[in-house]
């Protein structure tokens, strides 16, 4: 069976406070960067918290290509109060 090694598939994890800061920054992402998809919203609840007020909301950024620079993404998610996790 061959391996696949010349594909890798990336994926950022942006985290951001609420679910207004997600939505703009998703919309801006994509301006900013070019992106061919549109980022994936989530909302993650905190753990242990039954309010819908206390989540965070995640942004799933595919980067087949491993195009997107970690600390631009960085700086970008820092702009809404957030910041990218490492995979």
């Amino acid at each position: 069976m061959p391996e696949n090694g010349a594909v890798s598939e990336a994926r950022h994890l942006l985290v951001l406070p609420d679910r207004d800061a997600a939505e703009e920054a998703a919309e801006a992402l994509g301006e900013r960067f070019g992106l061919a998809e549109e980022p994936q919203l989530v909302r993650d609840a905190l753990a242990g918290e039954d309010d819908a007020e206390d989540a965070q909301w995640l942004l799933v950024v595919e980067d087949a290509a491993g195009r997107l620079d970690a600390g631009a993404l960085d700086a970008f998610a820092a702009e809404w109060d957030g910041w990218r996790e490492e995979p």
